[in-house]
């Protein structure tokens, strides 16, 4: 949300229940839904992102729901080192999950946000040191998590 606003987006959010995007950011005429997810899993030098939805928190029916390029305009992934993509939806080439850190994504990498918090501590989520680790997951989703 944060780097919409940024670039002088205005932001809305789905009142309810909203499986296809977490946010609207409309650029003066023109409006963009907006899926977010965030990563702190790094393995094999990229960053593997899961696309696909298992359920939420809810209780698991066994069921993946596959990333639709139809259901946004925009997939914005955050990651353990505060790196950041803002990817179109239609340049997605898997349902599932996405490798990010690589060539195939570089160049819809945006300017770097702050470091995801661990899930082990104070350290940063990343496998890449990091002098200065503040921030969390809120600065993509908002308070919304």
């Amino acid at each position: 949300m944060e780097w919409f606003a940024s670039k002088g987006a205005a932001i809305y959010f789905p009142v309810g229940h909203s499986p296809h995007c977490d946010f609207i950011a409309e650029f003066g005429d023109r409006l963009a839904r907006v899926q977010v997810k965030s990563c702190t899993a790094y393995r094999f030098d990229r960053w593997q992102v899961t696309i696909c939805t298992r359920g939420g928190n809810q209780s698991w029916s066994g069921l993946v729901k596959h990333f639709d390029s139809a259901s946004c305009d925009y997939l914005f992934v955050v990651v353990g080192d505060g790196r950041r993509w803002c990817i179109p939806s239609h340049a997605i080439a898997g349902g599932r999950g996405v490798a990010l850190g690589g060539p195939k994504y570089a160049e819809f990498e945006v300017e770097p946000g702050r470091p995801l918090p661990s899930p082990h501590g104070d350290e940063p989520a990343s496998t890449i040191g990091f002098a200065n680790a503040r921030g969390d997951v809120r600065v993509a989703k908002g308070a919304r998590l």
